[in-house]
């Protein structure tokens, strides 16, 4: 695709219209949703319930002022029902077993999940006349990895090792599909984003480093890394979230902007696990400190990084806060809801100083 220069996300843009957004309740979906909410989106949800306790979700009150429809990415025709009345005009599918431990624990219920799941939510795109954008939020484990030193492109080949990253792959070449079989003459513009790893607060997911970080400060424990050699790309959940936005604005105002890109940080943000909780035992203070516990476990990267070139040149899109600004934004969250305050308007102001601090959003 052309060099296209810097291009701007229009919150503005999302005022009054229809978007449906599946896995609302988990991390990611729940800062997705407060920030279309806050643009006046007409907001529906389709997902489980809140896949954590405590959740983002209930904290932050997420669920006001949208329609949150509680029901399973496998059930089609309760989706199909939802899909009907929602009419959606665009839709952001994050459904998805998210966790890589757990995918070995449950490897059926992960392909079912992330792969029947993105079956079921084309199929109702397919079905229906009202969709005109449409985004599947994947991740940065659906390449081959082989352990490079620089970043995947998005023509790498596909091969998730884990059940989860698998799965993921599989889910990408779902979509890959029906938009050759189905999308190729519609008005209807498909494209996937590979997101790497964020952090950001609310975010309480098991055998994540961040929320194991947090967990432990609050408790006033030694945080156990179990892998701090491995390098893995982070960046704050404003991050890939706006740039899901941007995607699904442009291709809806113009279908030559559907494609398949990695959301990732710079290279400045790659990090090693243990370098990454040494910034997090700085920021937090209190004295928190941490110790290396590896135990082995199940087959993981150690080296993964994205080459997000493409999304750089098609919109002129460019990281906004480093992780050290990502870290001190995830500790005061945590801190703001440990006091007892209002977690909502700690979310409102971060959106605000993030896109302040952008120069692509408006």
């Amino acid at each position: 695709m052309e060099t296209l220069g810097r291009l701007m996300l229009d919150l503005n843009f999302f005022r009054g219209k229809r978007v449906l957004v599946t896995g609302h309740t988990g991390f990611k979906g729940s800062w997705l949703c407060r920030i279309l909410v806050n643009a006046g989106a007409v907001v529906t949800g389709y997902s489980l319930e809140a896949p954590t306790s405590p959740s983002l979700f209930d904290l932050a009150g997420i669920g006001d002022g949208m329609n949150s429809v509680i029901g399973d990415i496998r059930d089609f025709e309760k989706l199909r029902e939802c899909f009907d009345k929602a009419q959606p005009e665009i839709v952001l599918h994050l459904a998805a077993q998210p966790i890589v431990r757990d995918s070995y624990k449950d490897p059926k219920f992960t392909y079912e999940t992330n792969v029947l799941g993105t079956v079921n939510i084309l199929e109702c795109v397919r079905l229906s006349n009202c969709v005109r954008s449409f985004l599947n939020v994947t991740t940065d484990k659906v390449y081959l990895n082989n352990e490079w030193e620089w970043g995947y492109r998005e023509n790498d080949p596909l091969d998730g090792f884990d059940p989860y990253s698998n799965s993921k792959s599989c889910s990408e070449l779902v979509t890959h599909s029906y938009k050759n079989s189905f999308f190729g003459d519609s008005v209807t513009a498909i494209s996937t984003a590979r997101a790497g790893n964020v952090i950001g607060g609310g975010d309480f997911a098991n055998d994540r480093i961040i929320p194991d970080c947090v967990r432990a400060a609050l408790a006033g424990d030694t945080i156990i890394v179990r892998n701090p050699h491995s390098t893995r790309p982070y960046q704050h959940v404003l991050e890939p979230v706006t740039s899901y936005l941007m995607i699904a604005q442009m291709q809806y105002e113009d279908a030559k902007y559907a494609g398949y890109y990695n959301v990732g940080p710079d290279d400045r943000d790659c990090f090693k696990t243990g370098a990454l909780v040494d910034l997090f035992c700085d920021e937090w203070g209190e004295g928190v400190k941490w110790e290396n516990r590896y135990d082995g476990g199940p087959h993981e990267a150690n080296f993964l990084k994205l080459d997000c070139s493409k999304l750089k040149s098609v919109f002129g899109w460019k990281p906004v806060w480093d992780l050290p600004m990502a870290i001190s934004a995830t500790v005061e969250w945590s801190k703001c809801m440990r006091d007892g305050n209002n977690v909502a308007e700690c979310m409102d102001a971060q959106i605000e100083r993030f896109s302040k601090d952008s120069d692509w959003i408006k």
